[in-house]
């Protein structure tokens, strides 16, 4: 490749002088960058498209990928609003059933929107009697959206498109004659690191332009805070989550919509988490991490809502609670058992009322439903079962199958299993294996061993088609579940986070030397893979020891600690990792792991993939650019460091299949590669 140019760009961090010498990467647009770019990606394309079994698994990813998917249905006034994919459509298609056995009629199909998929349908909303759907769409990945009416009978939009939103809910008024939402300032008014301050709640009444909604509520005095609004399902409340960036503690405002009263702060001390469940009149359900690391179900009533007449409803147990719903006139609580899930009921007084038997040991995803309706659904998955849409009947207690899977492999020629790695510390960490049945545990397995830990993000067994390739080809698939996860609660989570995070590079070092110890692979058939903040540890880790792996796949990854906070919502992110301009104290440990910062010359470092996408507007692309530079300055040695920039993609929401696929490919051509040479 043509020598980089380097720029004399520093910055002083409380006395230390830092350089920055491939600034000019952060600019996407420069002709400079795009040249960069088309460099890599030529250089790239060659090496993956060389692999001779390239073409065989992607043709077998195609025929893994095509099955149905279906979705959690949303229940509006008899109707069931439900997304599915056929197989290998770019995007999942919207359709309604009147009634719980009616016909599906198509609502709306995103892949008409753009001719390479890649318009997202990114939430909707019918209104309580389900004649109206707002729904949201972004665009190349983008977290921007826009939010548009239709009329389901008709089938016809309303004239107005509501933009500038992001990360916002549709809550319909009761009246269904309008709806809340939350958006930020127009981009074009605001400087660029501005653009994602002074969120504010509106009402939008339908047929009415953008500029005439209602402000409901704003914080200018704070304006880093981001809402999330609810309508009660009584109608009677506007509930107002707020939060400041990711991080776990957040404030929980309402307003009484029968009158005219303003925006109550119920709990604004921002002192633990507070998810709002549901209410019974004014009697307020939460899930809170208040004095209960592991989570616990409170009721304020808001009548009287001092803390001395605080009611504890669940009480703290020895599993954490991932998540909790109001429906059938119950609590229906989902547990976290070793990183997998475990569903009971409660009565809305806190008295058990047993636990739902679920297929296996896995994931679930929900519960969906209302606290007076009859029945509920949830969506239920493990590394070797694709998700299925499960429908839960409060008055049989049975649980059925919402629709039926159709499948390209025999699930019961693969295994999963969970084992325990021990980090430094002592701390036991869980780690899942899939694998085909009977495989030897001889060291000379192929291994994929995927992690993440950070933001509260518990690591639990998921399906993908990508996976059973893997397997297919006689490979391992390990995910450790490291702390920084919310596996088991928050002091888990704690654990993981700000100067503490060292411990998640700890944690996955360790499952990667176990998996070696044990004989499942050895290092130079060991690749690491993460992404978003994965990205960022396995990029830690392969410079704190490259010795312990035979190749990385970076992708979507946060590398400079020191600036990170500088672009789009990077700002979100300091309370989990910290600021290294306002604090000394956090200087000193983001600039002791920061990938971007420690690259050293002389080290032979594992064959690298770094994934980046050019419209990723979560984690900037230029992140994994200029930690490309920086490896290929200083590393002279014999393994190949490719960098693959997506086109047309952002973060990997509302990524259309066709791109999926290509992607996966991609990825086991590098590995094939790579490790045939181990």
């Amino acid at each position: 490749m043509a020598k980089m140019k380097l720029s004399s760009v520093s910055d002083n961090y409380h006395g230390t002088l830092v350089s920055d010498p491939y600034r000019w990467l952060e600019d996407p647009d420069s002709p400079d960058t795009r040249a960069w770019i088309d460099e890599h990606n030529a250089v790239s394309s060659v090496f993956l498209g060389a692999w001779p079994g390239r073409q065989q698994v992607k043709s077998r990813l195609t025929e893994l990928w095509n099955y149905p998917r279906y979705f959690l249905p949303v229940k509006a006034g008899g109707r069931y609003f439900f997304q599915k994919n056929d197989g290998l459509q770019n995007q999942a298609v919207l359709y309604v059933r009147q009634g719980f056995d009616g016909e599906p009629a198509l609502v709306l199909d995103p892949n008409t929107l753009s001719e390479d998929g890649t318009v997202a349908l990114t939430g909707f909303s019918p209104c309580r009697e389900g004649r109206l759907l707002a729904y949201s769409t972004s665009q190349s990945g983008s977290d921007w959206q826009e939010i548009r009416i239709l009329d389901v009978q008709t089938g016809r939009h309303l004239p107005e498109v509501l933009r500038h939103c992001k990360f916002t809910a549709i809550s319909w008024a009761p009246d269904n004659l309008g709806f809340y939402y939350t958006r930020f300032p127009d981009p074009a008014t605001v400087a660029p690191e501005e653009q994602s301050f002074n969120s504010k709640v509106y009402l939008h009444l339908l047929g009415n332009p953008q500029d005439q909604d209602e402000l409901i509520f704003e914080r200018p005095d704070f304006k880093e805070l981001g809402f999330h609004t609810k309508v009660s399902d009584d109608g009677q409340y506007l509930v107002i989550t707020v939060w400041h960036g990711t991080d776990t503690e957040n404030r929980v405002y309402y307003r009484d919509l029968s009158g005219t009263d303003p925006v109550v702060r119920l709990l604004d001390e921002a002192d633990a988490m507070y998810n709002y469940i549901g209410n019974v009149g004014s009697l307020f359900y939460f899930h809170t991490n208040l004095e209960a690391p592991k989570g616990s179900i409170i009721a304020i009533d808001i009548e009287k809502h001092d803390r001395a007449n605080w009611l504890t409803v669940v009480g703290e147990a020895d599993e954490a609670i991932d998540s909790a719903v109001m429906a059938g006139n119950r609590l229906v609580v989902t547990y976290l058992h070793h990183a997998q899930h475990r569903v009971t009921m409660f009565s809305l007084q806190g008295e058990g009322g047993g636990e739902l038997v679920l297929p296996g040991i896995g994931t679930v995803v929900g519960p969906v439903g209302k606290r007076e309706d009859s029945e509920m659904f949830l969506s239920y998955t493990s590394y070797l079962d694709p998700a299925m849409v499960l429908r839960y009947d409060f008055e049989t207690l049975r649980l059925t199958p919402w629709h039926e899977v159709r499948l390209s492999f025999s699930p019961e020629e693969y295994e999963t299993v969970q084992r325990f790695c021990t980090s430094p510390d002592g701390t036991q960490i869980p780690v899942f294996l899939s694998y085909r049945r009977g495989m030897a545990q001889d060291g000379g397995n192929p291994t994929i061993l995927y992690g993440y830990g950070g933001f509260n993000v518990s690591l639990t067994p998921a399906f993908s088609p990508a996976q059973i390739a893997w397997m297919e080809q006689g490979g391992i698939y390990a995910v450790a579940c490291l702390r920084g996860g919310s596996e088991y609660g928050e002091d888990w989570h704690r654990a993981g986070m700000l100067e503490r995070k060292q411990n998640v590079f700890d944690d996955f070092i360790a499952a990667a030397e176990w998996l070696v110890a044990e004989k499942y692979t050895r290092v130079s058939r060991l690749a690491i893979m993460g992404g978003s903040n994965g990205g960022l540890l396995v990029a830690a880790c392969m410079l704190q020891r490259p010795e312990a792996f035979g190749a990385v796949v970076c992708r979507v990854p946060v590398i400079d600690m020191l600036r990170y906070h500088k672009f789009t919502v990077g700002r979100y992110w300091a309370g989990e990792y910290g600021n290294a301009e306002s604090s000394p104290e956090h200087f000193r440990f983001l600039y002791a792991y920061s990938p971007l910062h420690n690259v050293r010359a002389g080290v032979n470092y594992p064959a690298t993939l770094i994934m980046t996408a050019d419209t990723d507007d979560r984690v900037v692309p230029a992140h994994a650019l200029k930690f490309a530079a920086t490896l290929e300055e200083s590393y002279s040695g014999p393994n190949p460091i490719l960098t693959r920039i997506e086109t047309k993609a952002g973060h990997g929401a509302g990524k259309p299949t066709s791109k999926l696929i290509e992607e996966t490919a991609d990825i086991y051509s590098f590995l094939g590669q790579v490790f045939a040479r181990a």
